[in-house]
């Protein structure tokens, strides 16, 4: 009932308040009207007219007061005040423009810097997937864990689910490659999903043309193809009639059976999907990511429960630990992510916080000189609330101009973070974007700053009395403000210290991972990428004969010094690893090593360090006794128990006579994966003594060159098409610009972090400097006094600098203390270096404490200089 007239009355109010004349005049003519009648009554009881009128008066003594209480009745009198606290207050904020600027500036900083970090988070981890019921969707990993491992099911594993699970409506398996596509255009690479038959129903995803896979194309797979709707605008011109028509793929022809939906590219941004049919190899198993969409009413502790016990029957294809889990889907995507965009998160959140404490400084600076006008109001009848409310809409203007202000920061500051960001590194990059959800949380954001910083100021201006503000020569009472400004300034220290902790900790991260050998030297080596059809290259010979033809079209390039091949090169993203045995004494079972395939030459061209033995030669072919050199990881291994070069090795779990190799020579360490994560053991092979086709199909070629790499781009483009006309080459580029992009996201979080530690820095030493300047101004005649008595101009400039050391030692005191609570959740973004370490601490202390009293010297230069005389004649 209380509902109901509440909601009734609300269209009266807003009719009151628009229709103020209206209401004043039917108040004043009901007041008239009682007036009337208390005068007729008069009257009839025997009073003159005159006298009649009098009583009548008398009796409605307080109209005013009547008429308050008939608006407050009537309940629009909170909005007249609003508007009237607003009107007041944007009137306060423009006589003050030095005043209003500096807050509204300070805070578009610290607003803006807070949206630009929302918004990419917003689009990176809050956003859901852009498929029906992902939150349904959930990856099946039976996988090791670790940096570089991602959640995959072994392919036997895959079947054995898929045949026995009751959790999940589909399961698919998808793992992601570079196709060479050709006709209708110039020969390109394309990225293409290689999935499963359920794969596009695991996502709920029809095909805007045609048809998706089946199971019974599982028996002619790898004739089939469904196209992006990207790709089948821009290369076949959004031909209706595409369906049906043959196109060639890695040199295969394959029938066209759908299209999809526009904005669908899953996985890794793929532009066509081929059918992978799975054939379970005992010599060769692969292991591929598996998604699975959860059945309605089956729970995802539910699903790890079944899975967790089905797991323990799967096999350990890895040979490491394997964990068993039911993952989300978007931890495939944004889980490397996560940690460090929460941590920037944390980081604008403390630049935020010291903004609002420089404008509550602001705020209690300008408190001193109102004492006098808020005194004036209460003695006048203004209660506390009243007042507080009106100061209070006062920050929250100068919070939503802050705001406004920051949005725009905002908008211009996203797209320069997201410039600045390693290529491929932050997902989702079309979901980042200022939306209604951003432009809310500006809106929250404001608010929730406004009452922050705004609130104290008002809850301490309003609790001086009236008497004493308002009496004759008495100086409003500060020693409680200036304290609360030093409480405020000490906050602002301890959380710059924090952030520039942090800060210090990451660059000097990014300083010993850039001082770390990766185990060859890239200067002038420029590269480019290959990889061969098997239906174009059905053999080891053809693949090898263009491998040798395109060698040679290199080798004769002008300014080339040197040029090799190798399947899996240094910081790619390919890599195979597998089985290691040695004749004689026993290698430990677990023992695994990368396998390359390199052409001679190939650790001259690289810069790769050749320790012992000799390398590869033209010798070394299919007809001559088979050869490996191994890495020093190896060696050390193999030394144990004698000699390195000369031992017997071989690559097979289950070896032929012509199986084992002959170790000729040992190589530097190579750190494959970057340099922040540990050289692998390594075992190179010459690639023309290699047979199985997988381990040639892809192959890097390297050049070095004499003079600036750059300008062979074109040649090197040139030589492969002279080899085979319709085979593309990808990933043209320099080894140092490799090196320098394995590096590239700790050097992004390294910046990014500092520029937010530099900020609040200088946030606060603006809030010192205040502090100090503010006391200076209110103690100018205290400093009279003592020059006056014959102080020096050094003890008064000692008395400001020993304030300022007094509040930097506080702060850097609490600092300290909170950079050793938080400074632990970089621990797994930090290269050789301890989240708590103590020359970083002592760096970064020592650093404030020197730019703090940098700050407060210039306020204590100021005191040095007041004239005793003018300072008491002003008092």
């Amino acid at each position: 009932m209380r509902l109901e007239r509440w909601l009734y009355s609300v269209p009266l109010r807003f009719r009151s308040l628009f229709r103020r004349n209206q209401v004043e005049q039917e108040l004043d003519e009901e007041f008239r009207y009682h007036l009337e009648r208390l005068t007729e009554d008069h009257i009839a009881r025997g009073l003159s007219p005159a006298d009649a009128r009098l009583a009548a008066r008398r009796a409605m003594i307080g109209i005013e007061q009547r008429k308050e209480e008939c608006r407050d009745t009537r309940r629009v009198r909170f909005i007249e005040d609003a508007l009237q606290d607003l009107r007041y207050g944007a009137r306060t904020l423009a006589r003050l423009p030095g005043f209003t600027v500096a807050a509204i500036l300070t805070l578009a900083l610290g607003i803006g810097a807070s949206v630009a970090v929302f918004t990419v988070v917003n689009g990176v981890l809050l956003r859901p997937l852009p498929f029906p019921e992902a939150e349904r969707l959930f990856l099946i990993a039976h996988s090791p864990s670790g940096p570089l491992a991602r959640p995959s099911l072994a392919d036997a594993d895959y079947l054995a689910f898929r045949e026995s699970d009751r959790s999940f409506e589909h399961v698919a398996a998808f793992s992601n490659y570079n196709g060479n596509l050709v006709g209708r255009g110039d020969p390109a690479v394309i990225s293409v999903g290689r999935v499963t038959a359920e794969f596009f129903d695991v996502f709920r995803m029809p095909p805007a043309l045609g048809r998706t896979f089946l199971r019974d194309d599982e028996k002619e797979a790898g004739h089939q193809i469904v196209l992006s709707n990207e790709l089948w605008r821009a290369r076949f011109a959004a031909d209706a009639g595409i369906v049906g028509q043959t196109i060639t793929l890695d040199g295969e022809p394959r029938t066209v059976i759908g299209v999809m939906p526009a904005g669908f590219d899953f996985p890794n941004n793929a532009v066509a999907w081929t059918l992978y049919a799975i054939k379970l190899d005992p010599h060769r198993g692969l292991a591929t990511p598996v998604v699975g969409h959860l059945k309605a009413g089956v729970t995802r502790a539910q699903a790890q429960a079944q899975f967790e016990t089905m797991a323990r029957h799967l096999s350990n294809w890895s040979g490491e630990k394997l964990v068993s889990g039911i993952l989300p889907l978007k931890e495939l995507l944004v889980g490397d992510v996560r940690r460090p965009l929460q941590i920037f998160a944390g980081a604008v959140l403390f630049v935020l916080m010291i903004a609002c404490a420089n404008v509550a400084n602001l705020f209690l600076a300008r408190a001193a000189g109102r004492e006098r006008e808020i005194a004036v109001r209460a003695a006048l009848g203004a209660r506390r609330g009243r007042l507080i409310r009106q100061l209070v809409t006062e920050s929250l203007l100068l919070s939503l101009a802050g705001g406004v202000c920051g949005i725009l920061l905002a908008w211009w500051a996203v797209p320069a973070l997201l410039s600045l960001a390693p290529a491929g590194k932050i997902p989702r990059l079309d979901m980042i974007r200022v939306d209604g959800w951003v432009l809310a949380f500006t809106v929250g954001l404001s608010l929730i700053t406004g009452l922050l910083f705004g609130l104290v100021p008002a809850l301490r201006i309003t609790r001086s009395s009236s008497h004493e503000s308002l009496a004759p020569g008495m100086r409003p009472s500060v020693r409680g403000q200036e304290r609360l400004r030093a409480a405020l300034v000490i906050a602002e220290i301890a959380l710059a210290l924090v952030l520039l902790t942090g800060a210090g900790l990451m660059l000097e991260s990014f300083l010993r991972l850039r001082a770390i050998d990766p185990g060859f030297h890239p200067n002038n080596v420029m590269t480019l990428t290959v990889d061969l059809p098997e239906s174009t290259y059905p053999t080891a010979d053809r693949m090898q004969a263009f491998h040798h033809a395109l060698l040679q079209r290199l080798a004769v390039l002008p300014s080339v010094t040197d040029a090799s091949a190798v399947n899996w090169r240094p910081l790619g993203t390919m890599l195979m690893r597998g089985d290691f045995y040695a004749a004689g004494p026993a290698v430990h079972a677990d023992f695994a090593v990368d396998k390359h395939a390199v052409s001679a030459g190939y650790f001259r061209t690289m810069g790769i360090r050749l320790l012992r033995g000799r390398d590869f030669n033209a010798g070394d072919t299919v007809s001559s006794p088979p050869v490996a050199i191994v890495s020093q990881t190896v060696a050390r291994l193999l030394e144990s128990s004698g000699n390195a070069v000369g031992r017997r090795v071989t690559l097979e779990d289950r070896p032929r006579p012509q199986d084992w190799l002959t170790v000729i020579g040992v190589v530097d360490d190579v750190r494959h994966w970057g340099p922040a994560q540990a050289p692998h053991p390594a075992a190179y092979r010459p690639y023309l003594q290699v047979q199985q086709r997988f381990f040639l199909r892809h192959m890097t070629f390297a050049v070095r060159s004499a003079s600036d790499p750059l300008v062979l781009a074109p040649a090197l483009r040139a030589a492969v098409r002279m080899v085979d006309t319709n085979q593309p080459a990808t990933s043209v580029g320099l080894m140092e610009q490799v090196l320098e992009a394995a590096t590239a996201e700790p050097r992004f979080q390294a910046r990014l972090l500092a520029t937010f530690a530099i900020l609040a820095l200088a946030l606060a030493l603006i809030g010192t400097y205040g502090v100090l300047a503010y006391s200076v101004v209110q103690g100018t005649h205290e400093i009279g006094v003592r020059m006056a008595l014959g102080a020096r101009s050094r003890t008064v400039v000692w008395m400001i600098l020993r304030r300022t050391l007094l509040l930097t030692t506080v702060g850097i005191t609490l600092g300290i203390v909170g950079a050793l609570a938080t400074t632990r959740l970089l621990g797994t973004l930090l290269f050789e270096i301890t989240p708590t370490d103590p020359g970083t601490f002592s760096a970064v202390a020592m650093a404030i404490l020197i730019a703090a009293l940098a700050a407060g010297f210039i306020p204590a230069q100021r005191a040095a200089r007041v004239d005793p005389l003018v300072a008491l004649r002003h008092e």
